[in-house]
């Protein structure tokens, strides 16, 4: 049976509505999971949850994934209470969109505090990310593929290293850590949708950008802008994106259905980090193809530019988390 739902007609999509707040279902036949996200059917996202139901569809132990993609069961920020509360079974998730209810996940969508992806997987395992998971499993929620996505800046009007760079430009910049600190450099910020980051540039509104990988390719930015400075051995931008999955619906596994889900999980993991680094390496392309200046950040840039955030965004974070300090110095002490 094809178990991956990628489009859905009117009809179905009310049906599946319909039937949304019954969570996990079983037949006789298998134990079926329903999977959201907001991504695209193209999406790397897209694509560990796809290996994700093929592993676990090919071990054969009565268990399939449905995955509806495009936000086409939840939209992107209806998707976390139902999963919290039995009713949806697994969703891929910035973990920030979640900071309002958990500060302390604001801390995985934090300037410079992820060098590259092998720096990320080392806090994949970290004491922090313990921390992290005893949160999320105190709301319910396991962690079944960690994943992080990284991020560049961009400008009309010259190369972004230092933080000096971007004094007296006007910024967009994702997420109110970066906003934080990208203010105590001197730039000002303007709030927009990545889907406003072309216009805004073409107009003159906005002189720079910071944004995903995969984003700067598909809204094709490098029509506008002079230089790109991209993750590489050394990034501000890194967003973490697990995949999660309700405990209650975890836990009404048999044993060895779980078997199946974390063997696949392992593989799904393995993906989502090298294609994250591939995504990284094909915009660098895309933006030398064009014509555009490429700018990499030294070790030295790095640590400005941390120092910067350790008076802004790490300052604020401790100061809004019960328990910041704590966890912020976990993270920071991963080599």
């Amino acid at each position: 049976m094809k178990i991956f739902k990628r489009t859905l007609s009117a009809s179905v999509a009310a049906i599946t509505l319909s039937i949304a707040t019954f969570g996990m279902s079983s037949t006789a036949d298998a134990t079926s999971l329903k999977l959201s996200h907001q991504f695209s059917g193209n999406d790397i996202r897209n694509k560990v949850a796809e290996i994700l139901a093929e592993e676990v569809k090919a071990a054969n132990v009565d268990l399939e994934i449905q995955i509806f993609p495009s936000s086409s069961l939840f939209k992107a920020n209806e998707q976390w209470t139902p999963m919290t509360r039995g009713q949806l079974d697994m969703i891929i998730y910035p973990l920030a969109y979640a900071g309002g209810r958990h500060p302390q996940f604001n801390l995985t969508l934090m300037p410079a505090l992820v060098k590259n992806h092998e720096h990320a997987q080392r806090l994949n395992e970290s004491p922090m990310m313990d921390k992290i998971e005893e949160i999320l499993n105190g709301d319910q929620v396991v962690t079944i593929v960690k994943g992080w996505l990284a991020g560049g800046f961009a400008s009309t009007k010259g190369c972004i290293l230092k933080p000096e760079d971007v004094k007296g430009m006007q910024i967009r910049a994702a997420g109110k850590s970066f906003e934080q600190m990208l203010q105590g450099a001197g730039a000002s910020i303007a709030a927009m949708p990545s889907s406003e980051i072309y216009p805004a540039m073409q107009t003159g509104i906005l002189d720079a950008t910071n944004t995903s990988s995969s984003s700067f390719v598909s809204y094709r930015l490098y029509e506008q802008v002079k230089c790109y400075t991209p993750a590489a051995e050394s990034a501000l931008w890194f967003m973490y994106q697990p995949l999660l999955m309700s405990k209650r619906s975890y836990d009404a596994l048999s044993d060895e259905q779980r078997d199946a889900l974390h063997a696949a999980a392992e593989k799904a993991e393995a993906y989502y980090f090298a294609e994250g680094k591939k995504e990284d390496e094909t915009s660098i392309q895309v933006f030398k193809d064009a014509g555009v200046e490429i700018a990499n950040l030294t070790p030295e840039d790095f640590q400005a530019w941390q120092d910067l955030a350790k008076e802004t965004s790490y300052a604020k974070f401790v100061e809004e988390t019960p328990g910041g300090q704590e966890l912020l110095d976990m993270a920071l002490s991963v080599e």
